[in-house]
């Protein structure tokens, strides 16, 4: 994405993942948020949804999805806040809990959207599951 306002990498060295998130804030609004780079199915699948899940939402909503998503991922037994029909679609992924090493995989390119969010516009850093 040419014109993201706010960039972060995201690496989970275990297992490969390497990918950049782009997100386009105008007005407080997400207009769009994409990624590249590789990784197993499981990243992949993860950054994918949470592209579709974030457009159209304020800064706000998209940090609550957020917060959701990975206290589903994380928590034993998830005290989920979402409306069932907008969360649908992410409960796919409560399952990975049962596979630790791979909760990296699910949690990388929601962490990474919530950083650079949080980053000053001219910082582009990035972050690890180390």
């Amino acid at each position: 994405m040419d014109d993201a306002t706010h960039v972060m990498r995201g690496r989970n060295p275990l297992c490969g993942d390497d990918f950049w998130i782009f997100v386009k804030v105008v007005d407080g609004i997400i207009e769009a948020v994409s990624f590249t780079g590789d990784g197993c199915a499981i990243s992949k699948s993860s950054a994918s949804m949470m592209t579709q899940h974030m457009k159209g939402l304020t800064l706000e909503e998209a940090q609550h999805l957020a917060d959701q998503f990975l206290t589903m991922v994380l928590e034993e037994d998830p005290k989920i806040l979402m409306n069932e029909k907008d969360f649908k679609r992410l409960k796919i992924f409560e399952t990975v809990k049962r596979y630790p090493v791979r909760v990296k995989c699910a949690t990388l390119s929601w962490r990474a959207f919530e950083e650079a969010l949080q980053a000053k516009d001219d910082e582009q850093s990035e972050i690890s599951t180390e």
